[in-house]
């Protein structure tokens, strides 16, 4: 089977410099979309550039505990090379872009959580030590 990306329906523009010269493509997205020819919305591996294990495994962890997702897993291409294969399998024809999205907002609610947990008791711990 042929997989296609959603990026090759969008051409990348070239434009030409002063020289006349073509100009380099325009940069990737930070999220691509994979799909085999013929296979359904449930069944997706989405390419997360410029990333590692530290959002991958903790990504795939929030995804994991929606009950509607049957398989979620990650691969590092190669350790040279900064991108994620992030696979999404659903249950009951339900996209794979939702539990992404939503394993994505979960995940930021828990950074803004702990980072906020954080401030407070670095601020407690500070006006602790001040001398009054």
């Amino acid at each position: 089977m042929r997989s296609r990306t959603e990026s090759e329906s969008e051409p990348r523009m070239r434009s030409r410099t002063r020289s006349g010269n073509m100009a380099e493509p325009a940069p990737k997205h930070a999220l691509e979309m994979v799909r085999s020819d013929g296979a359904d919305e449930g069944c997706v591996t989405f390419v997360l550039h410029e990333e590692d294990h530290t959002l991958g495994n903790s990504l795939r962890y929030m995804i994991m505990k929606s009950q509607d997702v049957e398989f979620c897993g990650y691969s590092i291409t190669h350790p040279s090379e900064s991108k994620i294969n992030f696979r999404i399998q659903t249950r009951d024809g339900m996209a794979a872009s939702e539990p992404l999205r939503s394993g994505l907002n979960n995940l930021t609610e828990v950074c803004k959580h702990v980072l906020h947990t954080f401030e407070v008791r670095m601020q407690a711990f500070k006006d602790k030590e001040e001398p009054m």
